[in-house]
C-alpha cells in the first residue's frame, strides 16, 4: 500500500548562510522503501540528493554511485507536496550626491541606491541631526522625495532646499526583511563629502571620502 506523504512546510526563509532543516511526515510505511530527498532549483530539473534506506537506516549522498542505482531502481514513486526554500540577501547601500539641474534652483539632490537584495521590497527613509544631535525626520516642506525601481535595484532621490556649497549631514535608512542598512552622507566647509554606511545585523561600518563637485 502507497504512503501518503505529508509535507506541512509550504515555504521557508533564511538568510545566507543559515541552515536549514525539512520535514516529511507519513513515512511510517515506508520500512521496506527507499526515502529520497530531491532538490529543484528554479531554472533546473529534479536532483536527488538524500536517500534513506528505511530497512537498515543507512543514509546515502548523491556523490555515491550506488545512490544513483538504488533511486531509480525503486517499485513505485511517491512524492511530497514539496517545500519552497527562499535565501534572503541584505541590500547593499550607497549614498552619494547628484549632478543635476536642481542646483540651478537652489537645491541639491542625494541619491540612496538600495541593490542586489531579496526579496527585492525594501523601504526608504531620510533623516537629518537636530542641534541636539538626536535624529529626525526630513519635513516634507523642505525635501522632494522620489523612487525608481528597477529590475535589481531601487534607487530612491532626495531633492532639498540646500545650496551646492553649503554643509549638510543625512541619514539614509533602507528597510528590508533581513534589516535595516544605514548610510549616511555628509558635507564639510573644507569640501570633502563623507560617506558611511552601517548595517544594523552585523554593526560593520564603512566610510569613503571624496572631494566636493567644485574641485
Amino acid at each position: 500500500m502507497a504512503a501518503d506523504l505529508v509535507q506541512d512546510q509550504l515555504s521557508l526563509t533564511r538568510r545566507v548562510g543559515q541552515s536549514v532543516s525539512f520535514s516529511c511526515g507519513g513515512t511510517e510505511g515506508c520500512y521496506n522503501s527507499y526515502i529520497v530527498w530531491y532538490q529543484k532549483n528554479d531554472t533546473e530539473t529534479f536532483k536527488a540528493i538524500l536517500l534513506f534506506d528505511a530497512s537498515s537506516g543507512n543514509l546515502t549522498h548523491s556523490t555515491a554511485d550506488r545512490f544513483l542505482y538504488q533511486s531509480l531502481s525503486l517499485c513505485y514513486f511517491i512524492f511530497g507536496s514539496g517545500t519552497k526554500l527562499y535565501v534572503t540577501v541584505k541590500p547593499v547601500v550607497s549614498v552619494y550626491p547628484a549632478a543635476s539641474r536642481a542646483h540651478l534652483e537652489g537645491k541639491t539632490s542625494l541619491l540612496c541606491l538600495a541593490s542586489g537584495m531579496f526579496p527585492p521590497l525594501v523601504q526608504f527613509s531620510w533623516k537629518r541631526p537636530k542641534e541636539d544631535g538626536s535624529l529626525e525626520e526630513l519635513p516634507s516642506a523642505e525635501g522632494e522625495q522620489l523612487e525608481l525601481r528597477e529590475s535589481g535595484r531601487t534607487t530612491s532621490i532626495l531633492l532639498v532646499h540646500q545650496p551646492e556649497n553649503s554643509t549638510y549631514k543625512y541619514h539614509c535608512y533602507v528597510k528590508h526583511e533581513t534589516g535595516t542598512v544605514e548610510a549616511q552622507i555628509q558635507r564639510g566647509n573644507e569640501g570633502l563629502v563623507t560617506v558611511l554606511s552601517s548595517d544594523s545585523a552585523s554593526c560593520g561600518d564603512a566610510v569613503k571620502q571624496s572631494r566636493g563637485a567644485e574641485d
